[in-house]
């Protein structure tokens, strides 16, 4: 039987609590009713004595403070709401016991971004990881040693595992009841809670918003010239020029600032012009690539897809919605 601590606390997003929760407690129902041993021991851990952030009435769960828990084999970091620099230095001692429980042989997962509380603890140095796409500039910014793959679902490395955004999270709990027992009650999992197996990319999801944190007005300058004029057919020659510095100057000094080079910041803009229109309904894909810069068919798709993981006619079947228009409401602008 592995035991599992699910921290808990204030600040926790309780739906990737009970979902984690849901699908370990269904796993154990599974093998009961079969008349074998539980995989699992779960225990929601926190800072009290007692447990006053979540109800749990079913017989499968416990509690336990963190001071009367003593080596559990996997430690489950929820996703939190709030300042992403405030709210793991609110929980340090919760970290510390993260990172104690660590040293001594436990392993560690995150669920969208309770990735932080990891990298607070030093647990993501030198390693890869993922989290919500939105909080990509962000954590590589706070943390420079760490390998973050925004494009990622799941990661698993050395005993840590990060999972992506929301509810994408389910699939990290996915993929650890497979790996603890056995791909056929994966299978039955991933049936049961209606989740795609192996599932690795979460790059459809994600909006880019341009990478202005940082101090280079130069570069910054560059990057709202490439924004309004990314639909002619700039070149990075013109772009420089644009800044008044040499090309490989401003190459240099541009990937330092946004960490893509000029032409990966191009490519990006212009292919986040081509998803919204496809969300909106564009039907003609050679009229919506010359709108986004492309005179090429073949590269306009081969771009896309690398950058979305979706082909433009897939992506426009999966998001083009006939909804009414949000003007000036910046539905990203609040994303946790």
């Amino acid at each position: 039987m592995k035991e599992i601590a699910i921290l808990i606390h204030e600040d926790a997003v309780f739906s990737t609590v009970s979902g984690a929760m849901d699908m370990l407690i269904h796993t154990n129902r599974l093998f009961h009713e079969s008349g074998k041993p539980l995989p699992f021991k779960i225990m929601l851990v926190g800072e009290k004595a007692e447990n006053q952030f979540l109800r749990n009435p079913e017989p499968y769960v416990g509690y336990s403070s963190i001071t009367d828990l003593k080596n559990p084999g996997l430690i489950i970091v929820p996703a939190f709401y709030g300042d992403r620099g405030v709210i793991p230095q609110k929980h340090q001692t919760l970290i510390n016991w993260v990172t104690d429980m660590n040293k001594k042989g436990t392993e560690v997962a995150s669920l969208c971004s309770g990735s932080y509380f990891l990298a607070e603890a030093g647990l993501l140095n030198g390693r890869s990881c993922t989290s919500h796409w939105f909080d990509k500039e962000d954590i590589m910014s706070r943390y420079p040693d760490v390998n973050f793959l925004s494009d990622m679902v799941i990661t698993d490395d050395r005993g840590i595992y990060t999972s992506g955004g929301a509810f994408s999270s389910l699939n990290l709990v996915l993929y650890l009841i497979d790996k603890f027992c056995g791909r056929e009650v994966g299978i039955w999992a991933s049936k049961m809670f209606s989740l795609d197996m192996d599932r690795t990319s979460q790059s459809h999801f994600a909006v880019f918003k341009g990478q202005h944190q940082h101090n280079d007005d130069d570069i910054l300058k560059a990057q709202h010239y490439i924004e309004q004029n990314h639909h002619q057919q700039l070149n990075i020659d013109e772009i420089a020029d644009h800044t008044n510095m040499s090309k490989r100057n401003f190459i240099r000094r541009f990937k330092k600032a946004t960490q893509n080079t000029p032409f990966e910041y191009l490519q990006r803009v212009k292919i986040e012009s081509a998803k919204k229109a496809l969300e909106k309904g564009a039907q003609n894909i050679n009229l919506l690539m010359y709108d986004a810069g492309y005179n090429d068919i073949k590269t306009f798709r081969e771009v896309f897809k690398k950058i979305t993981g979706l082909t433009p006619q897939d992506y426009r079947k999966k998001y083009s919605r006939d909804i009414p228009a949000l003007d000036g409401v910046d539905i990203y602008h609040s994303v946790n």
